[in-house]
């Protein structure tokens, strides 16, 4: 959720608005639980060709537009990643990122869930981390289409290592998790 994305004009009834507050509510629990923190965000080029289609410029790179939202707050800890297409994954460093975080369950969520979402949930799996769309922390920019996604994935053929979860359901596997791991 970027300020190119969102912009200043909001009225608060905009699908992708209705998740900013249940996003920084989540983003501060994941923190408290040392849960690392990736904003991925877009940062294109003035004349990229991604703007070749019906996508209007937006994020460009060097502007404000490139940077999360400040309702989500990022903090000193958080990983601000630069990305040029959908997937944080590709062209970045974000599997070298992870894996010297000794990270194995990657979970997404933001905007716009049939694309940037989709695409990162699926090079995770490529890049062989346990996936989980957080369908209450990802939208759309119609109600509709999230769904519509979200229920194609329910029922994953790779399901447990893709899956999609809610985030409440993600942070109690992480304490139940956190908790087996300190016992043993």
């Amino acid at each position: 959720m970027l300020e190119g994305s969102l912009g200043l004009e909001r009225t608060g009834k905009r699908e992708e608005e209705k998740i900013i507050a249940p996003v920084a509510d989540f983003l501060k629990e994941c923190r408290n639980l040392s849960i690392p923190v990736i904003f991925a965000c877009d940062s294109f080029l003035q004349n990229d060709f991604i703007f070749r289609g019906r996508m209007k410029p937006h994020a460009i790179r060097g502007t404000n537009g490139t940077r999360p939202i400040p309702d989500l707050e990022p903090q000193p800890s958080d990983i601000i990643l630069e990305k040029r297409r959908f997937s944080a994954f590709f062209k970045t460093d974000l599997d070298q990122t992870l894996r010297t975080m000794n990270v194995d369950t990657v979970a997404v969520g933001g905007i716009n869930t049939h694309f940037c979402v989709l695409a990162t949930a699926f090079d995770s799996i490529c890049h062989d981390f346990t996936t989980i769309i957080l369908e209450d922390m990802s939208a759309a920019y119609k109600r509709e289409i999230h769904q519509a996604f979200i229920d194609a994935y329910r029922f994953s053929a790779i399901y447990p290592i893709f899956r999609v979860s809610k985030s409440y359901e993600f942070l109690h596997e992480f304490k139940d998790q956190k908790a087996f791991d300190m016992r043993e």
